[in-house]
């Protein structure tokens, strides 16, 4: 692994902790020292020996040439090179280095703890080659093959998704704190909430949109709030908004790297 920060190091950390991997698997190059799962070697250059099965690629974006040009000789010919960079797209990815598949993966933060969404996509990978990535990916949460011209879509709505959720809950709990609650009860309140209506989402038969209604009694509380989301449809607006934004943004860094 290349790079190690706050989703590299969430992704790893979930592989030991689900014994997909073995701390003693897996090599770390990083620019200085992280606090790693147990057995895990880092570095600041590649481990001499021959090609590890696999590279992933979890630098930062920017990072791109400057690993390519410290590492792509030397990684020539690994049998699969994972990129998790945001908007860099698998032919600037294979322009850059030799590898038999080339994957893009798009984690998000609760891979961590096995709850998070990888969307994954390749035209470099034979069947055996996707069945093989999938399965190192299952631990992690949700996995979804995606198409090209989707990625930076899937990136906004799931990978950049998380942030958009914890911007929501904080809003929640101050909404609370406004109508006379403390603070930290507000918190408190608004997380339990969240969780547990995402996981009664997640199971139930119906929609979340069919799940609002069912909360709703007419001349409710609840519908009284729903009324002031559904006004003009701001809610849907900013949403939509919101993810247009990241999806332009995604689109822009793979403008760049294709150079």
């Amino acid at each position: 692994m290349i790079g190690c920060g706050n989703m590299g190091g969430a992704m790893l950390r979930q592989w030991i902790a689900s014994g997909t991997l073995s701390g003693d698997a897996v090599d770390v190059v990083n620019r200085s020292d992280r606090a790693l799962p147990i057995g895990v070697r880092q570095a600041r250059d590649l481990p001499d020996g021959p090609l590890p099965d696999a590279v992933i690629l979890a630098m930062k974006p920017q990072q791109l040439d400057e690993v390519a040009d410290r590492f792509a000789e030397r990684l020539a010919d690994v049998s699969m090179l994972v990129s998790i960079l945001a908007g860099v797209e698998e032919p600037a990815l294979a322009h850059r280095f030799h590898a038999g598949a080339v994957i893009r993966a798009m984690p998000n933060l609760p891979v961590g703890i096995g709850k998070g969404v990888v969307a994954l996509d390749s035209s470099s990978t034979d069947p055996a080659a996707r069945d093989a990535i999938a399965t190192l990916m299952v631990p992690l949460g949700l996995v979804e093959w995606v198409a090209p011209a989707q990625f930076d879509a899937v990136t906004a709505l799931a990978g950049s998704g998380p942030a958009f959720l914890y911007r929501f809950i904080d809003a929640l709990a101050a909404a609370g704190v406004a109508q006379g609650l403390p603070a930290n009860q507000a918190q408190r309140l608004a997380l339990a909430t969240v969780e547990g209506a995402g996981l009664l989402a997640a199971a139930a038969d119906v929609g979340p949109g069919e799940l609002a209604e069912r909360v709703a009694s007419p001349g409710g509380s609840t519908r009284k709030g729903l009324d002031v989301l559904d006004a003009g449809d701001a809610f849907n607006t900013l949403l939509t908004e919101t993810i247009a934004a990241a999806t332009r943004r995604n689109a822009e860094m793979a403008a760049a790297a294709r150079g």
